[in-house]
């Protein structure tokens, strides 16, 4: 019988033997088949992904949050799931690298709350090896909650039965997607040869694409054809989790209290965690949006967030928006507070060097340049201190920057100390405050007060 202070539902784990297996179309895929016969369907990501979240999102039709042991916390994960339990038929979580790829991993995330995991393994150039890789995922670790393997990229039902007869446990067996379906004319999709296209940061943000909807019923309808597929909300039952309520947490201090902040947000700056606008709301801020490529300039407000993105792909039109440039010179003239997180940071600076040996000008708020790399600069968690609180975040970036504003602070690795030739700088020009660094808000709102000048540093 179910505990009364816990909530009951069924909910994957979707997990791979290495990143590229399809986890994400997978995901999204039985996502959208599952709203679309009119169930509840809630998505979580795991890890520090901004863009995966916006094809969940889509198709699911709700809010996705992330899901970290470290970034964001057990206490944070545990009251997420717990809500999201109250409300959906199926809970799903998209996992990060391979199964036991990282620290913590997801498949820590999945013997933390017991949630089953589906392994998605892209069979395209394997037979009877598929078996034993199941095993292995499976058995390698000691009680970890599974649910079977889908194969993915099959090429033929011939190619499918060699696969599942190589299966040690047949109950474990939930079908194969077709490597032709999932090249199904949609768009782009059948040129690129994935349903989901992808460039240098990730998938492209499914808000990017006119026909991003279709590319996600192609994938549902394939979906549809193997045993997962097939499921219904009953026998979805079989893998239905108990969530216990989470113990009673301070609330969020009203630090932003009557203070308006305004967040860019845009096909340039979409690196935007929708855990960070809710702290930002619990904290008392007045949220207002604001595209800076198309937008004249700022909204009136008290602070700027400058988040992540693609400034490196609408270099010429952020230039080319002198009126925002200007409003954002006067906002941080005035004395106004100003953060701006990687892609944000880029925007500010005088010029970008691109990856094609070109040259263009920014917004030059901030002194220097930056210089796209063909390979990444920097991945991984990290933490910055700000004025004796510590906000938790993450860096991924392909290019690096070269500034003399001045640096007043270092990131640093979980449990290591900052040092002055590692990690992320955070430089400070005036009002103005930017880094490489991604900063989960919710970890310190103190933190987060600081930057936005809620709390003077």
């Amino acid at each position: 019988m179910t505990p009364p202070s816990s909530a009951r539902c069924p909910a994957l784990l979707v997990a791979a033997p290495a990143s590229g297996q399809g986890k994400t179309t997978v995901t999204a895929a039985l996502a959208r088949l599952h709203a679309r016969r009119g169930l509840q369907v809630r998505v979580f990501k795991c890890g520090p992904d901004f863009l995966d979240p916006h094809w969940h999102q889509l198709a699911s039709g709700a809010p996705v949050h992330q899901l970290d042991l470290w970034m964001t916390g057990e206490a944070d994960c545990a009251r997420r799931l717990h809500a999201a339990a109250q409300e959906a038929d199926l809970i799903l979580i998209e996992g990060v690298m391979g199964l036991f790829d990282g620290d913590p991993s997801a498949a820590d995330l999945a013997q933390r709350f017991d949630v089953p995991v589906l392994a998605v393994v892209d069979a395209s150039a394997m037979a009877g090896t598929f078996g034993a890789l199941a095993f292995g995922l499976q058995h390698y670790r000691p009680g970890l909650p599974w649910a079977g393997v889908l194969a993915n990229r099959v090429g033929s039902a011939r190619h499918a039965d060699m696969l599942q007869a190589g299966l040690r446990e047949p109950q474990d067996w939930l079908g194969a997607v077709m490597r032709v379906t999932l090249k199904a004319d949609v768009g782009a999709a059948r040129a690129a040869g994935a349903l989901l296209p992808e460039r240098h940061l990730g998938l492209v943000a499914a808000h990017e694409l006119l026909d991003s909807q279709q590319r996600l019923d192609a994938a549902a309808d394939a979906l549809a054809a193997t045993p997962l597929g097939q499921m219904t909300a009953q026998d979805l039952q079989r893998w239905a989790v108990d969530f216990p309520a989470p113990a009673h947490t301070a609330a969020v201090p009203a630090l932003l209290a009557g203070r308006t902040v305004a967040v860019a947000r845009d096909a340039a700056f979409c690196f935007i965690y929708a855990a960070n606008v809710q702290c930002l709301t619990h904290m008392g801020a007045r949220v207002v949006f604001f595209s800076p490529l198309h937008d004249a300039a700022l909204p009136q407000c008290d602070a700027v967030w400058l988040p992540g993105g693609y400034p490196e792909l609408h270099a010429a039109q952020i230039a080319a928006n002198t009126g925002m440039q200007a409003s954002l010179r006067a906002h941080v003239g005035a004395g106004k507070p100003l953060w701006a997180e990687c892609g944000g940071m880029m925007a500010l600076m005088e010029s970008i060097a691109l990856a094609d040996g070109s040259t263009a000008p920014l917004w030059g708020l901030l002194p220097g340049q930056v210089t796209m790399q063909k390979r990444l600069a920097a991945l991984g968690p990290q933490q910055l201190a700000v004025a004796g609180h510590t906000l938790r975040g993450h860096t991924f970036h392909y290019s690096t920057c070269d500034s003399s504003a001045t640096v007043v602070a270092r990131t640093a690795r979980p449990g290591e100390v900052p040092a002055p030739d590692a990690g992320e700088a955070l430089y400070q020009q005036g009002s103005i405050h930017a880094s490489y660094f991604h900063a989960w808000f919710p970890s310190s709102p103190e933190a987060v007060a600081h930057l936005m000048g809620g709390v003077p540093l």
